[in-house]
């Protein structure tokens, strides 16, 4: 774990990702929680933020970033296999935009 840690806060650029069990781990270290505490408290947020949704409500962690859901469209596709046309109907997907400081740290 000490190794994603050290990459994740590296300024050069590794194919690494971040997976919860990693999450849960970093936040555990960087707020002095348990492992246990640190998964209740990722948990906790993530249905927090999905509840939020469900219910079609706006959630923004100022400096972080905000979630919403978006309506889509009905519109035509290609089905790749085929190459038939085929409707893709309408749906509602959530989005997340990042907040000023989570864009400007990632450029």
């Amino acid at each position: 774990m000490d190794g994603v840690a050290l990459r994740v806060s590296s300024h050069r650029k590794v194919n690494t990702s971040v997976n919860k069990s990693d999450l849960v781990q970093l936040v555990a270290n960087e707020a002095g929680l348990t492992h246990k505490e640190a998964t209740e408290a990722i948990d906790s947020l993530t249905e927090a933020i999905k509840k939020s949704l469900k219910n079609g409500d706006r959630v923004s962690l100022v400096g972080f970033g905000s979630w919403e859901v978006k309506k889509r469209a009905q519109r035509n596709g290609v089905n790749p296999q085929t190459g038939d046309k085929i409707k893709i109907p309408a749906r509602k997907v959530p989005k997340f935009n990042p907040g000023k400081e989570l864009r400007e740290i990632a450029n």
